[in-house]
């Protein structure tokens, strides 16, 4: 009879929770006798590490812009004068 009662309240909430999601993952977890919470904390972790991953690319894509500026602007002077110009810039890049 408990079990039964226990199945009919999982039964009574499943409206309130129709449209929540679970990645198979966390039942992984729960199959390894892991908590559940560890992989949010993973997922996290793994987010961050990712992000300044990214960041780091980014700030490299940006010197390496700056510097290939800079150079352009030596070998043309003229023609990086008038990108310049269009891009709203109004002095090179030091």
């Amino acid at each position: 009879n408990f079990i039964v009662t226990g199945l009919q309240d999982i039964d009574k909430c499943r409206q309130q929770l129709h449209d929540i999601t679970v990645p198979l993952e966390v039942f992984e977890y729960i199959d390894q006798g892991r908590n559940p919470q560890l992989y949010t904390k993973e997922c996290l972790e793994r987010a961050l590490a990712k992000n300044e991953q990214v960041k780091g690319k980014i700030d490299t894509m940006k010197k390496f812009k700056s510097l290939l500026i800079q150079e352009l602007s030596k070998v043309f002077p003229e023609d990086m004068a008038k990108y310049r110009s269009i891009r709203g810039e109004d002095h090179p890049p030091s």
